[in-house]
């Protein structure tokens, strides 16, 4: 059984503890999708911290759809956020570059500007910022390297998406952050179109609560194996010289 009000609870110790050691009187800059990850990132963020230490930062490609729904977050929340249209940033370029961009490359630039957006308001904000990516996308990779995938410190990594749901329901977050379709705005599609599997699916594989059909699971080992490259560190070549000791 997930103890969602003692893992709530960690988590924002956890957060705290982190502020202390790597920014004592930091900001935490959280990416504002709309989402229920970023929503409940930024509101354990503002738990941890107060209200006034948390930057949201909506980032919208041209014209966003749902974008009401990243409005709703910050109200609800009471946080100060900044908006930064990427549609410029994205199209400047891919109009640089000299060679025609393959369709997977199209869909990883905007999430590595975010990233890059994040990155100047973190450090023009005295910020440290949120990965927002929970256990499950990263069990399949579906992250971008470099892009949300990155960070500064992740609240949510060890925790699945069913969880992360339940973590919001318990800090009240409005019920269309929480049980909002999630989707990565860029491609049209839904997460869980793009993957062919339902969170719910996964949550329950991962945890050893009860394993798909055949051919759902062979996807999963899949995705898992090939993506976990994701989560390692960059391999380095270890030249074997001394270095002084800390």
């Amino acid at each position: 059984m997930f103890d969602v009000e003692k893992k709530t609870n960690e988590c924002v110790e956890w957060i705290k503890n982190f502020f202390e050691e790597n920014g004592k009187g930091c900001n935490a800059i959280v990416g504002i999708s709309g989402g229920k990850d970023s929503s409940v990132t930024a509101a354990l963020c503002a738990k941890a911290l107060g209200k006034e230490r948390v930057i949201g930062v909506l980032m919208p490609c041209g014209e966003q759809s749902d974008i009401d729904v990243s409005y709703l977050l910050v109200n609800s929340l009471d946080i100060p956020y900044i908006i930064v249209n990427i549609k410029d940033a994205v199209e400047g370029l891919k109009s640089a570059l000299p060679f025609d961009t393959t369709p997977q490359t199209n869909t990883n630039i905007p999430p590595r500007i975010r990233m890059t957006t994040l990155y100047a308001v973190g450090q023009s904000h005295n910020g440290r910022v949120a990965n927002t990516c929970n256990l499950s996308e990263d069990w399949v990779g579906y992250s971008t390297r470099y892009g949300d995938a990155a960070g500064d410190f992740s609240p949510l990594s060890h925790f699945t998406v069913t969880e992360v749901k339940e973590i919001g329901r318990y800090l009240g977050l409005p019920k269309e952050l929480v049980d909002k379709v999630p989707s990565d705005g860029l491609c049209g599609k839904t997460d869980e179109d793009n993957l062919g599997f339902k969170y719910d699916t996964l949550d329950k594989y991962i945890r050893g609560i009860e394993v798909p059909d055949e051919a759902t699971k062979a996807l999963i080992d899949k995705k898992h194996k090939l993506n976990l490259f994701k989560l390692k560190l960059m391999p380095s070549f270890d030249s074997g010289l001394s270095v002084i000791d800390d």
